[in-house]
């Protein structure tokens, strides 16, 4: 049986912004892999206050509608709390056994990566691929900073947000520059992020 390679790409998305749309364009367009899964968690391990679920996957959505190839997967809200990589790993390889999974994670978690819990299956079961992120080091290149990827948060996003909603033009220009405009209507529609209302 052939198989695909698919990125899993997890994250909060709280909110998405540009900087994950263009790293599930970057792995698309470098061929490292053919499809690209987008996996909001459900409950953060680490019990950081998030968005509501639903929002967060409607607004990943409507961030890369309109990239081929991208596909957004509510599938932590059907395995509960708390959201485990291993599990969502598991289940979408039950699912799809026709599937080579492989994790997408950024450089500046590299660090990290030793801490999840049952790290070593997870590397066994989807073997990472390592996204640049900028401020890290670049693991293809020794020695230099990465540069494929802009230096973009979601934190940094949710304060230009309120820094917005209190009539801060810098902050309106900012989030025009850094987060998709179908996401940031969204957000404005919504009412998201406490001072990000409209």
């Amino acid at each position: 049986m052939a198989c695909t390679t698919v990125g899993l790409f997890g994250g909060s998305f709280n909110p998405p912004h540009i900087g994950h749309v263009l790293a599930a364009a970057y792995v698309l367009s470098a061929g490292l892999v053919e499809r690209v899964i987008a996996v909001p968690v459900f409950s953060h391990a680490l019990g950081k206050s998030l968005a509501p679920f639903p929002a967060r996957v409607a607004m990943a959505r409507l961030a890369f509608e309109w990239l081929p190839g991208v596909e957004v997967s509510d599938v932590e809200q059907e395995l509960g709390s708390p959201s485990r990589t291993l599990r969502t790993i598991q289940a979408l390889s039950a699912r799809h056994p026709d599937w080579q999974l492989r994790l997408l994670v950024g450089s500046d978690i590299l660090g990290e990566l030793h801490q999840w819990h049952a790290y070593a299956e997870i590397e066994r079961l989807a073997p990472p691929l390592i996204l640049p992120r900028p401020g890290a080091p670049d693991p293809s290149r020794p020695g230099e900073a990465a540069r494929i990827l802009p230096d973009i948060s979601s934190t940094e996003v949710r304060a230009s947000l309120d820094a917005a909603a209190r009539g801060d033009s810098e902050g309106a220009a900012e989030l025009q520059r850094v987060v998709p405009a179908p996401v940031l209507a969204y957000i404005r529609e919504q009412g998201l992020y406490g001072d990000a209302a409209p």
